[in-house]
């Protein structure tokens, strides 16, 4: 529990470095905005046409007495509306974090900077950067997309659907989420989705109180704008805190103490 709370501080402050600097929180809010419409647009599109969608899902329904068949068809509905915006939560982080690459890159640096800087950082093309990002985002929306269909039925389980299956999706969406978060400041030490995942699974706790609540705060239209620029920060403190003290901790001297924070935009 201690790690998770320190998890939740960690957040907290990837918050406080991005709103004591109006540019970086611009820097990162304009990306997620483009993608918060992108995505918005389609959860739109679905809640339009679910009854149709939902028709087709249930064809085993079509004789049922009219209660019952209403009760199942809105039970289904909202499961698919609820899968799709847990899937979608993913989505969008991945979608903004390469639709904004460069920006994000930014603040990676910029936090990291202020924390004594990256030691052996690899330098790598713009483009090099985009198709990894790409190939590491789409295995973990696949990843998501699986565990979704998986919790999809769960959900119509008595008292656990309701309250088992939703923390569960919550903890699972924040674990996936702190994996793309923490990619940017991986790929600035040259490293990948696989070591994302091996550093990250030494510290579960500390992981998921990062992820979970940028998880339920990007499930809020629009909160995404200030919450994608903090979460990257955290995501970033997050990756310093996992890796090796030799390689995520430069600030470190002899002594023990810590540098001072840089400039912060």
């Amino acid at each position: 529990m201690r790690e998770f709370v320190a998890g939740l501080r960690m957040f907290a402050r990837g918050c406080g470095i991005v709103l004591r600097s109006p540019r970086l929180l611009l820097l990162g809010a304009l990306p997620a905005l483009l993608t918060t419409l992108l995505l918005l647009g389609g959860l739109v599109a679905l809640v339009y046409w679910v009854d149709e969608l939902v028709t087709w899902m249930t064809p085993f329904a079509a004789d049922w007495a009219d209660g019952l068949r209403l009760a199942l068809r809105v039970t289904v509905g909202l499961a698919v509306v609820g899968a799709a915006v847990a899937l979608g939560v993913v989505t969008f982080t991945a979608l903004t974090l390469l639709v904004g690459g460069p920006c994000y890159e930014r603040i990676a640096e910029v936090v990291d900077d202020g924390l004594g800087g990256t030691p052996d950082s690899a330098e790598a093309s713009w483009l090099r950067s985009f198709v990894r990002g790409t190939v590491d985002s789409v295995v973990l929306v696949a990843i998501s997309a699986l565990v979704a269909v998986v919790l999809f039925p769960a959900g119509f389980i008595p008292v656990v659907g309701q309250t088992v299956v939703p923390v569960l999706g919550t903890c699972v969406g924040g674990w996936m989420l702190a994996l793309e978060l923490v990619g940017v400041a991986f790929q600035r030490r040259g490293l990948r989705l696989g070591d994302r995942h091996r550093a990250l699974r030494r510290r579960r706790a500390l992981t998921l109180g990062v992820g979970v609540p940028v998880y339920l705060l990007c499930a809020i239209p629009f909160a995404a704008l200030l919450v994608m620029p903090a979460a990257v920060a955290a995501g970033t403190l997050l990756a310093r805190a996992v890796l090796p003290d030799a390689a995520a901790q430069p600030d470190r001297q002899r002594d023990g103490a810590v540098a001072p924070a840089g400039r912060s935009g």
